[in-house]
């Protein structure tokens, strides 16, 4: 049966009190409220740094069983080296991330390309082939060169999900090219009538198979934890 794994994009946001953090939560006990309304977290974290075991097994503790972690590639394969003889660092960065996928808790590894980043389709031929297929990964291309048939195919072809990013900058079609659909919903604000047809277009997703990861724009307001929350009642 198909999941649907919804949060935001990171968690550690005091701005949030009182309406999803209680002000008497501290900063150490956030991703533990956090992770008793909603079953999943998008990390930024680990784009910027290496993540230590210490801080995966902090994770894991402070959350149940069946809590997930999508967790951001680093900017150095998706900034810097931009895909292109990145094997040595992604075996690297991808075993880091270890303590989460032994638990069975790790979600999609997000690659964000840079905006300036435009499609070269045999680099991203050439890479996807280096991905294990016990993990799964997403992309998210923000220079609209991308968005294109042959883009879709290579992806379907390693069974690796379209970001299905959306912001008030650029809008992704909604093109399927994995068994899981990944969504990150990044406009500032969200109506009742648009968060309803978010509803309609993630069961739609749920009733197809497909297993969906939602994550909601954060930082400063909570909102996105609370629109989060919405979605996974609306869907349960």
């Amino acid at each position: 049966m198909a999941q649907l794994f919804a949060g935001t994009s990171g968690f550690s946001y005091p701005a949030w009190k009182p309406a999803f953090y209680p002000k008497e939560v501290p900063a150490k006990g956030f991703l533990g409220h956090y992770a008793s309304r909603l079953n999943s977290v998008e990390i930024n974290y680990t784009f910027r740094q290496l993540p230590s075991g210490k801080t995966l097994g902090a994770w894991l503790e402070a959350t149940p069983g069946g809590f997930g972690f999508s967790c951001k590639a680093h900017m150095r394969l998706t900034h810097i080296m931009k895909l292109k003889d990145a094997e040595s660092f992604t075996e690297l960065f991808l075993k880091t991330l270890e303590p989460l996928r032994a638990a069975r808790r790790l979600g999609p590894v997000l690659f964000q390309l840079a905006p300036t980043f435009k499609a070269d389709v045999p680099r991203l031929e050439s890479y996807l082939a280096l991905l294990p297929r016990d993990i799964r990964f997403a992309f998210e291309f923000r220079h609209d060169s991308w968005l294109t048939d042959p883009i879709y195919e290579k992806l379907g072809e390693h069974g690796v999900a379209l970001c299905l990013a959306e912001s008030d900058r650029l809008q992704v079609p909604k093109v399927f090219t994995a068994n899981f659909a990944y969504f990150r919903l990044r406009k500032e604000d969200y109506s009742p009538d648009a968060r309803a047809a978010i509803t309609d277009q993630v069961r739609a997703v749920l009733s197809g198979g497909r297993d969906a990861y939602v994550y909601f724009k954060h930082e400063d307001d909570p909102n996105g934890a609370l629109w989060a929350e919405e979605l996974l009642k609306d869907c349960a």
